[in-house]
């Protein structure tokens, strides 16, 4: 592919991190946090900057190998082939579970604008398939029109997330910290926990990575999308979240569907929480999106390295790789609704630790690439943080999820030897 057919440039590629990023976390996940009160801030310090060090990191690996796959290209070359595969597959999994927890997210923004959309769980799930499947369809149209709604809907969401963090901070009533840790666990175990969950606001980070070859001076881009990305969205979220955990009380954020809007509405009247709630739609939309695109963008690398089933590689006449696209969406779909009975925050919980456990693989095997195969102190300390921050996380996951995760690396496999037998 020549550089002037390459359809992505510095803002889709930015919008593409940016986008990926600030979805379903930033809107839902001061519901999840609120029993940790303002403790969460030293889960969202740590992450913080382990986001930035695996920003940096990753950034270094795209100048080095500017190939479409991102962290499968990365532990591929730096390890082998096997390496590569799991990592693939890990990631993969990651991102269809991503698909599938953004959607519930969608659900729960359309349920504060249209409540008798989502007044039953069939409902509620309706919803979000029909959101995740209007962005396959996008995706499907190519990666040109995939990009151009990225850049819409990134400018759309980040625009009035900085403008409410900013107003509302003026309005943050003190009490509601305090105590600084209502749950009563160590600092140290409420930490963890909160690093598992906040690192869901950061996964995205990589994103620019991974359709490399579709990128204009994909070296060049990349790298600066993947820095630039990381800080406007880690920026954005850390301050929005925080300002809600301090609008609403803690009981009243935890059964909250859609935390943020509550809070405007608190604030301002409905039309306010309305308001919100909108741009959380469209939030769960842009991340959809770009997520939806990733989904089949690594597998297509990986399939043409012969690693995964040769059908991930072919492209429609469009030139987007349909085959991934439809798979991804199935598999989220499958998710959903075979976990449609749980409470949306509860499912929403779930799908999250699932595809953040299964994205830290690939976050590990970046950092020790680097460390592996680089160059240059700087570089090789910001990735040996990268690499402690990433196993710090893992520590944080819990049972179940970890459970789950390694249970589906390992069923991948059988299919890599097969391939290879072939």
């Amino acid at each position: 592919m020549t550089t002037s057919r390459r359809p992505l440039g510095f803002w889709s590629a930015t919008a593409l991190v940016v986008g990926s990023m600030i979805g379903s976390g930033t809107f839902l996940l001061p519901a999840t946090l609120a029993p940790y009160g303002a403790a969460t801030l030293v889960g969202w310090g740590i992450t913080l900057c382990g986001a930035l060090l695996l920003a940096v990191t990753f950034a270094r690996l795209a100048r080095r190998w500017p190939q479409t796959g991102g962290p499968y290209v990365f532990a591929r070359n730096a390890f082998g082939e096997l390496p590569g595969f799991m990592v693939a597959w890990s990631y993969w999994i990651s991102m269809w579970c991503a698909i599938a927890a953004i959607a519930v997210a969608f659900t729960g923004s359309i349920g504060a604008l249209f409540p008798t959309l989502t007044a039953t769980p069939v409902r509620a799930a309706g919803c979000g398939l029909v959101a995740l499947w209007l962005c396959a369809g996008v995706n499907l149209l190519g990666v040109r029109e995939a990009g151009r709604l990225q850049l819409l809907t990134t400018v759309l969401k980040v625009v009035p997330l900085l403008l409410f963090g900013l107003v509302a901070l003026w309005f943050v009533d003190a009490r509601h910290y305090v105590p600084f840790n209502p749950s009563g666990e160590p600092l140290g175990s409420v930490a963890g926990a909160t690093v598992a969950l906040t690192l869901w606001a950061m996964i995205g980070l990589e994103a620019a990575t991974v359709p490399a070859e579709s990128v204009d001076d994909a070296p060049r881009t990349v790298a600066r999308a993947t820095v630039a990305g990381t800080a406007i969205a880690g920026v954005a979220t850390v301050l929005a979240c925080t300002t809600v955990l301090g609008l609403l009380p803690a009981d009243v954020l935890a059964a909250s569907a859609a935390p943020m809007a509550d809070a405007a509405a608190a604030l301002w009247g409905p039309g306010a929480g309305m308001l919100l709630a909108a741009v959380m739609a469209v939030s769960c939309i842009g991340a959809l999106n770009g997520w939806t695109l990733l989904s089949a963008q690594l597998p297509m690398a990986a399939a043409r390295d012969g690693v995964l089933p040769r059908a991930f590689a072919k492209e429609n006449r469009r030139g987007a790789p349909a085959f991934g696209i439809l798979v991804s969406c199935l598999l989220a779909t499958v998710l959903v609704i075979s976990n449609y009975n749980r409470s949306l925050v509860d499912l929403f919980k779930f799908s999250v630790l699932l595809s953040t456990a299964a994205t830290l693989l690939p976050y590990l095997a970046g950092a020790a690439a680097w460390l592996w195969r680089g160059s240059g102190t700087a570089s090789r300390l910001a990735a040996a943080g990268a690499l402690a921050f990433s196993l710090y996380a893992l520590g944080g996951i819990g049972a179940e999820a970890l459970l789950w995760g390694a249970g589906l690396i390992v069923a991948g496999l059988p299919i890599y030897f097969w391939l290879r037998r072939g």
